[in-house]
C-alpha cells in the first residue's frame, strides 16, 4: 500500500512538471500550438515516451492547462471578494486582483485568451465553459447584493467580457501603461454598474405606473 501511494505521489509530480513545463514555454510569440511533445518533455525531465503515462496527448494536456488556469483565476477573485469586505472597493480591488494575475502569471491568461478563439473546437469550449464559470460566481456575488438573477447576469457578462478584452491590452504593456488602463477599466465598469442600477430603477418606477419597460 505504501509502495503505490509513493508511486502515485511520483506520477502526480511528473504531471505536474509536466503541466508547468508546457506553462514555461509559453510566451508572447509562442502559443501552444507552437509547442511539441518533445520539447514539454525535455522541459520537464522525462522521456518523450513518458508523455504517454499521463496525457493522451498534447491536447489533453492543454485542455488540462485551460482547466488549471480558469480555476486559478477564480481562487483569485474569490480571494479578492474576501478583501471586498475589508477594503469596500467591489471594482477597484477586483481589478487589482485581475491585474496582479496576468502579471503574476501572464502565460496562464495567454492560453486562456488565446485558445478562447483558437481553431480547436475543444479548446474555445473549454475556455468558453471557464468563463462562464467566473460570469457565474460574478453573478451570484451580484445577487448576494439585491440584484434579480436576470440582471446580475446580464452585468456580470458584461463585465467579465469587458475584462478579457483589457487583460488582452495589458500583456504587452509596462507598468505605467497598465495603470493607466487599469483606471479606465474601474471607470468603464463603475459606468456599467451605474447603469445597472438606473436601468433597475427605471424598470421599477414603470412597474408603479404600470406603463411597460
Amino acid at each position: 500500500m505504501k509502495t503505490m501511494g509513493i508511486r502515485a505521489q511520483q506520477k502526480e509530480k511528473t504531471r505536474r512538471s509536466l503541466v508547468d513545463a508546457a506553462f514555461s514555454q509559453l510566451s508572447a510569440d509562442r502559443s501552444f500550438s507552437n509547442l511539441s511533445l518533445r520539447e514539454v518533455a525535455r522541459e520537464a525531465g522525462i522521456a518523450p515516451t513518458s508523455f504517454y503515462r499521463h496525457f493522451k496527448d498534447m491536447d489533453e494536456l492543454g485542455l488540462t492547462m485551460v482547466d488549471e488556469g480558469g480555476l486559478l483565476l477564480r481562487q483569485l477573485m474569490r480571494q479578492a471578494r474576501q478583501r471586498i469586505a475589508k477594503e469596500g472597493s467591489v471594482i477597484r480591488t477586483s481589478v487589482e486582483t485581475f491585474m496582479e494575475f496576468i502579471e503574476s502569471s501572464p502565460n496562464v491568461f495567454r492560453l486562456l485568451l488565446r485558445e478562447r478563439s483558437g481553431t480547436s473546437f475543444a479548446f474555445r469550449t473549454a475556455v468558453a465553459r471557464e468563463i462562464q464559470h467566473f460570469a457565474a460566481e460574478l453573478t451570484e456575488f451580484l445577487i448576494s447584493t439585491g440584484m434579480s438573477r436576470d440582471e446580475a447576469f446580464i452585468q456580470a457578462e458584461a463585465s467579465v467580457t469587458l475584462v478579457f478584452s483589457s487583460g488582452a491590452e495589458v500583456l504587452d504593456l509596462d507598468r505605467r501603461e497598465r495603470e493607466i488602463l487599469a483606471e479606465r477599466l474601474i471607470m468603464q465598469l463603475r459606468m456599467i454598474a451605474k447603469g445597472a442600477y438606473w436601468y433597475r430603477k427605471e424598470r421599477e418606477r414603470n412597474r408603479l405606473k404600470g406603463g411597460i419597460d
